[in-house]
């Protein structure tokens, strides 16, 4: 579950977007108020706010929202429970407060508005009211059973990783088995295996990286795998057209029909990786021939 908490001046307006009844709006808490409509509730803030007219910012606003799964499991009597659990981890149960659910959207979520002003005439202090609030969610769903934002957050750490391997292994495959020469069928060869591979255009009309979109999401090159960098994959399908030299890899490229400058740290970064390539292959042929000697 997520929270957010701010101060605002717009009591009114605010609860009567709370209480919307085309988003289905249901009140799931109330507590020190005797209204039965908008301006009945927002006049009782007023009287109250009117012990403090220093206080400009004088309504506290949350939304509180559950996960999707979890916000289609939970009652409006459960709702309401979570609702005030959350205003006592908030040390605001002394003060005129009123709760609605919206259900308009796939994630139910609840709006909470409570007076900053307490009966005493001081006002609250809302001092890092947005992370206080995150952490009251938090206690809330650990005591309520509930899915947290940190095991939401793992959630989608973990399925990041997994999906970033997908594209690596998908893109091994493709220099391996198919070794494309060209940019547009190293596209190709991607899509047909679901995975978008978008050319990333500057400000200056130049070709400078590309990003990866798979089962909805999307990475830059180098997000999904370093040695995946713009530079390197250019630098690979270059060398597959046999072309070894930096001095002969030029400025421009043939993409989807059209020829695309590439950026200067694009060019820079292929003329590297193509020398590096370079550089190891006697290393490795001599390390070969010592190996096979010493056999012998």
């Amino acid at each position: 579950m997520i929270g957010k908490g701010t101060s605002i001046a717009h009591t009114g307006t605010s609860i009567e977007y709370g209480w919307n009844q085309e988003k289905d709006a249901e009140i799931v808490f109330s507590q020190h108020l005797a209204g039965t409509d908008t301006q009945e509730i927002t006049e009782e803030f007023r009287l109250i706010q009117e012990e403090n007219t220093r206080c400009q910012k004088n309504t506290l606003s949350f939304i509180l929202s559950p996960t999707q799964e979890d916000g289609k499991n939970l009652s409006t009597e459960q709702l309401g429970e979570l609702t005030q659990k959350f205003i006592k981890e908030m040390q605001l149960k002394e003060r005129q407060a009123i709760a609605f659910v919206h259900r308009d959207k796939a994630h139910t979520h609840v709006h909470l508005y409570v007076n900053r002003i307490g009966f005493d005439g001081k006002a609250y202090n809302d001092s890092f009211i947005g992370k206080r609030s995150q952490l009251a969610a938090e206690n809330v769903a650990k005591e309520m059973g509930l899915t947290t934002v940190k095991e939401v957050q793992l959630e989608k750490e973990l399925d990041s990783i997994k999906v970033r391997l997908e594209i690596k292994n998908i893109h091994q495959r493709v220099m391996e088995n198919q070794r494309p020469k060209t940019l547009d069928s190293y596209i190709k060869a991607m899509q047909e295996r679901n995975v978008e591979v978008i050319p990333s255009i500057n400000k200056s009309n130049k070709l400078q990286g590309f990003r990866f979109q798979y089962q909805g999401h999307s990475f830059k090159a180098s997000e999904v795998h370093r040695p995946m960098s713009g530079g390197r994959i250019m630098a690979q399908l270059t060398q597959n057209r046999g072309i070894t030299k930096p001095v002969e890899v030029g400025k421009s490229i043939q993409l989807l029909g059209k020829t695309v400058e590439m950026s200067t740290n694009l060019a820079t970064s292929i003329a590297k990786n193509i020398i590096k390539k370079q550089s190891r292959r006697p290393l490795i042929q001599e390390s070969e021939f010592k190996i096979e000697n010493y056999g012998v």
